[in-house]
């Protein structure tokens, strides 16, 4: 596998941000159902990334091939929301201090500051009323579905 150079990590990229109604967890029963985990699915120069923060350890998996696209699918057929966003570099300000949760780690991949996103809903919701550019030809079915 050839590295990828540091460099190439300010070049925007697409995240696929899944949100999930399923928790083990009986407290989490109290946020919105339906928007109860999230997790990202990370585009980088072609190669996905699975980045799964969860209460008690960081799955992260890489995703040979285009099986993305079945996984959306498979995701979107359990009721999952898939939401794409565009990661663009951001400034070197420090984020908020704050708990780590799923909606933290996903918030800081993305480069989203915003101290008041603190569920799953609330993250959904800024993403849905933010506007994206359409990307790769790779990621076209994702962005009209």
């Amino acid at each position: 596998m050839t590295p990828v150079p540091a460099s190439s990590l300010e070049l925007p990229g697409i995240a696929l941000v899944v949100f999930s109604g399923e928790t083990d967890l009986g407290w989490l029963k109290i946020l919105k159902p339906g928007f109860r985990h999230c997790f990202a699915l990370l585009e980088n120069h072609g190669r996905w990334v699975l980045f799964n923060p969860l209460s008690h350890k960081t799955e992260i998996t890489l995703i040979e091939g285009n099986v993305v696209f079945d996984l959306v699918g498979l995701f979107r057929n359990k009721g999952m929301k898939v939401v794409p966003w565009v990661i663009d570099p951001v400034g070197f300000k420090a984020a908020p201090l704050a708990p780590y949760t799923c909606v933290e780690a996903i918030k800081r991949i993305l480069g989203i500051h915003s101290p008041f996103i603190i569920t799953p809903w609330k993250l959904y919701i800024f993403l849905k009323n933010k506007k994206i550019r359409l990307k790769p030809l790779t990621t076209e079915k994702i962005l009209l579905n």
